[in-house]
């Protein structure tokens, strides 16, 4: 029953749309009835439904933003999913200052990405949620925002970031008709992200293989497996339509029953 959430002819922005959880997201939505605009640094050229958009910049947010007012006359849902994670430690004991170790250009990054992109976005189609007087902006977190992560600080503490301002927008928000709120995968199948520098920088940091990594994800949650991506993407579907009209200021797991780091 595809239309029982409802959302038929909604107009919803998936940010990072174009890969990984944010392409599931983008497809549960369309075949939930709902028009999606995918916005992605990745895309080359403009379509109705595909916009370049680079979340960090504030003139290309904008941008993203009044192409799908004039070309949708609307917006009732903004997912907040673009971001980005590199495993990197606080001090390289055994090699200092490797490229394994923070550094400011991969902070500045991160921050840049994953919380300033969040708030721009979220900022820009606000202002246009105000004067309709409803919509519904949702950030896509992750379950170590909440627990840390080994050799994932950075990335973890922007999650946690962005879980935060989903608390405070809905306080500032919610008189003027629109929710905010979070969703915060746990341990996932293997997605783009997943990349050779990734893998290499995860097994070098945490002296460990990726098969140990996989196995320990698996076997720290209650139903022993990784997630799958629909499974997050139905999960927002659901709450970025009316069945969820009371949900609001929070973040929904989406982990598993992962409970420990």
């Amino acid at each position: 029953m595809n239309n029982w959430l409802g959302l038929e002819g909604r107009i919803i922005i998936v940010t990072g749309g174009a890969s990984g959880i944010g392409l599931a997201i983008s497809n549960a939505l369309r075949d939930a009835g709902a028009v999606v605009v995918s916005a992605d640094i990745s895309y080359k050229t403009e379509t109705d439904t595909e916009v370049p958009c680079d979340i960090t910049d504030r003139a290309s947010v904008e941008h993203m933003i009044e192409h799908t007012v004039n070309t949708f006359g609307k917006i009732d849902g903004l997912i907040n999913n673009a971001g980005m994670t590199l495993p990197r430690m606080l001090v390289d004991v055994q090699n200092p200052h490797s490229k394994y170790e923070i550094n400011d250009a991969f902070f500045d990054k991160m921050i840049n990405l994953n919380i300033k992109g969040t708030y721009l976005c979220a900022q820009e189609a606000a202002r246009v949620m105000v004067k309709q007087n409803s919509g519904v902006i949702i950030n896509i977190s992750s379950e170590c925002g909440k627990e840390g992560s080994h050799s994932q600080s950075i990335y973890s503490g922007t999650k946690s970031a962005i879980e935060s301002f989903a608390r405070s927008w809905a306080k500032e928000l919610g008189g003027y008709g629109i929710r905010v709120l979070a969703v915060a995968p746990g341990p996932m199948e293997a997605t783009g992200v997943w990349t050779d520098a990734y893998r290499d920088a995860l097994s070098y940091c945490r002296h460990v293989t990726m098969d140990d990594v996989r196995k320990s994800y698996k076997s720290s949650t209650l139903l022993h497996r990784e997630g799958k991506l629909t499974e997050v993407a139905d999960t927002v579907a659901f709450l970025v339509s009316d069945r969820a009209s009371y949900i609001t200021g929070t973040t929904v797991n989406v982990s598993g029953g992962k409970s420990r780091g």
